[in-house]
């Protein structure tokens, strides 16, 4: 290793707290650039400046711990699953919706102009959107960030309900009660209509049932650390066809609701 390589520099210092092989250790899983899927010991011994019989005993144990993994049709290594657990935390404290905006860009560029994505989380008796891209067309739903639309009578409203503990849910028809007491039977009835649908089909839809003029379906996010979120694909009923949100949109859903979610 190069006497100018920030390892050796910390080893110069004569540090005892330092840890010289998980140093070097994590160096090799560094020599990974972006978009790079293999690299040989010889290539990651010459960016480390380690001497390869290092580096193939760095290797042997981060293959066995799951860091990286051996490609035997060419002789080479990969980063393996287990890398993305180091960044897990970094990834999962960022707020959804900055994580949320291109996942939300993908799905609303899809083969329908007409379609607006969203993601929401529940306020009491309700639905918030916490993030929003909406369609490329002029005539789009009006829905902004910090949008509100009903928890109980809304695809991503029921979505929301769907991913909910069952002490949130109880405090979610107590909020229902509360502000919309002559429809607590209705909000029992819905609630078990999407469980049914989602149960079925993974998703939720309201086809004219929120508003008359809008159709749309959505799916629930249940994050690790047990927040609830929703997101949904929708638009303006004559542009955005119920067959088409079922075959082509629901799919699309589903993945990027997993992604978020930040679920294996």
């Amino acid at each position: 290793m190069g006497s100018n390589h920030p390892i050796s520099e910390i080893e110069d210092n004569k540090d005892r707290n330092f840890v010289t092989a998980l140093a070097r250790g994590l160096d090799v899983l560094r020599s990974f650039r972006p978009h790079e899927t293999l690299l040989s010991n010889a290539e990651m011994a010459t960016r480390t400046g380690l001497p390869k019989p290092t580096v193939s005993r760095l290797l042997n144990t981060l293959c066995k711990l799951d860091y990286v993994s051996f490609d035997e049709a060419t002789g080479n290594y990969r980063l393996s699953a287990g890398v993305l657990s180091l960044g897990f935390g970094v990834i999962s404290g960022m707020e959804i919706a900055d994580r949320a905006k291109g996942i939300l860009l993908d799905l609303r560029d899809g083969p329908n102009s007409f379609i607006t994505a969203a993601v929401a989380q529940a306020h009491m008796a309700e639905a918030v959107y916490v993030a929003v891209e909406r369609s490329r067309e002029d005539i789009s739903l009006a829905i902004t960030i910090g949008a509100r639309l009903p928890l109980f009578f809304s695809a991503i409203g029921r979505a929301i309900l769907l991913a909910m503990s069952e002490e949130e849910l109880e405090t979610a028809f107590a909020y229902g009660a509360q502000v919309l007491p002559d429809s607590i039977q209705a909000q029992k009835e819905s609630y078990k209509t999407a469980k049914a649908e989602f149960e079925c089909r993974g998703y939720c839809s309201s086809f004219g049932d929120w508003r008359k003029d809008v159709n749309g379906i959505a799916v629930p996010i249940k994050m690790h650390d047990g927040r609830v979120f929703a997101i949904n694909v929708g638009g303006p009923a004559i542009n955005v066809k119920q067959k088409q949100l079922e075959t082509i949109y629901a799919p699309r859903l589903k993945a990027a609701a997993k992604n978020l979610s930040l679920q294996p």
